[in-house]
Parts: C-alpha cells; sequence; structure tokens
C-alpha cells in the first residue's frame, strides 16, 4: 500500500520548479526519510494555529469547491483543510503564509462587497464566483493566491487515503496487456 510521504513526492514531482514551497519541502523530506514521521506529513495537530475560525471555515469551503464530493468523497471528507493548516504550521515560513491568509481575507471582503454575506456564510454558488474571480485575478493577489490554494487542496487530496484509495486506484505492480480493452471499460485513473 501506498503511503502519504511516498504520494506526495509524486504530487510534488507533478507541480515541478513551480510548486509551492511549503509542499516542495515537505516532499523532499519525505523523499530523504522513507518511513519516519514527518510532522506536517504525518498525522496529528498543526504545530501553530494558522487560521481564525472564521478563515478555517471559508477554507474548509473553498476546499470542497476545488475537490467537491461526487461519486467520490470531496475535499472535506478527506481531510484537506486539516492538512492545510498542518503544512502550513510545520513547513512554511511566516511569509509564505501571509499571501494564503491575505487571499481568504480577500475572499471574505469581496463575499461582503458582492454578496452580502461573510464569505464563510456564502453559498456554494457563491463561492465558484469567489474562486473564479480569485483565479481571473480580479481579487488583490487573486491569481497567485488561487494556484497556492489549488496545489495546497490537490496535494492534501491525493496523499490522502480517500484520494489515493477511492479516487485513484493504487497498483504496485502494472496488470496485463491488453490492448483490446473497451475505453468504456476504464473506471478510475491508476496511479503508481
Amino acid at each position: 500500500m501506498i503511503d502519504r510521504r511516498t504520494a506526495l513526492a509524486g504530487v510534488a514531482a507533478m507541480f515541478g520548479a513551480g510548486a509551492f514551497a511549503p509542499i516542495a519541502r515537505a516532499a523532499t523530506a519525505a523523499a530523504q526519510t522513507k518511513g519516519a514521521v514527518i510532522p506536517g506529513i504525518s498525522d496529528g495537530p498543526p504545530s501553530v494555529a494558522v487560521f481564525t475560525p472564521a478563515q478555517r471555515t471559508l477554507l474548509t469551503a473553498l476546499s470542497e469547491r476545488v475537490i467537491p464530493t461526487t461519486d467520490t468523497p470531496g475535499a472535506i471528507a478527506a481531510g484537506v483543510p486539516q492538512y492545510i493548516e498542518k503544512l502550513l504550521a510545520d513547513w512554511s515560513y511566516p511569509k509564505e503564509r501571509e499571501p494564503i491568509i491575505a487571499g481568504l481575507d480577500a475572499i471574505d471582503k469581496r463575499s461582503v462587497a458582492d454578496f452580502k454575506v461573510a464569505g464563510d456564510k456564502a453559498s456554494a454558488k457563491q463561492h465558484d464566483t469567489l474562486l473564479t474571480l480569485a483565479m481571473n485575478d480580479q481579487i488583490p493577489g487573486g491569481k497567485a493566491w488561487f494556484e497556492n490554494f489549488r496545489q495546497l487542496v490537490i496535494t492534501g487530496y491525493y496523499t490522502s487515503e480517500i484520494g489515493i484509495t477511492q479516487e485513484r486506484e493504487y497498483l504496485p505492480v502494472p496488470g496485463e496487456y491488453n490492448g483490446a480493452f473497451p475505453y468504456a471499460g476504464v473506471n478510475k485513473v491508476y496511479s503508481s
């Protein structure tokens, strides 16, 4: 069975040189310390609280909009919000947290301005609109925030047990080759 440390290296490689620094740091540590318990990668509480309760609620809702629950569990079920806070607490420098926190605050302000409701109380449709505005850099610092936030959500999800075992199917050794296998028979994307 693949574990979070092994999966982290693969996910970080997907982002390449553009990987958010805390993700790259944690992935490097995971690769160098095979089998060891590593803060920020292993389970447990974050070393410091990074977010206020309202920011944490907004982060949770936005995470679920990036990877929503469909026929497989979404970001919340996979523990992505907790993973993000732990990764930022244990693997980022305070200056690297600032844009994430500022982005959440900017989204909250935009939600109040556009929808007359705090960001943590906005609807799923309003969160989608706010994420799109951030992605299109129509919120101060939005584009940079969105890219880092997206990387954090993807990393948290695809290194979780749910992401590894339910969203994807882990095959440590490829199965038999069948060149006539019907495409309609493909159910999941495979990871190794």
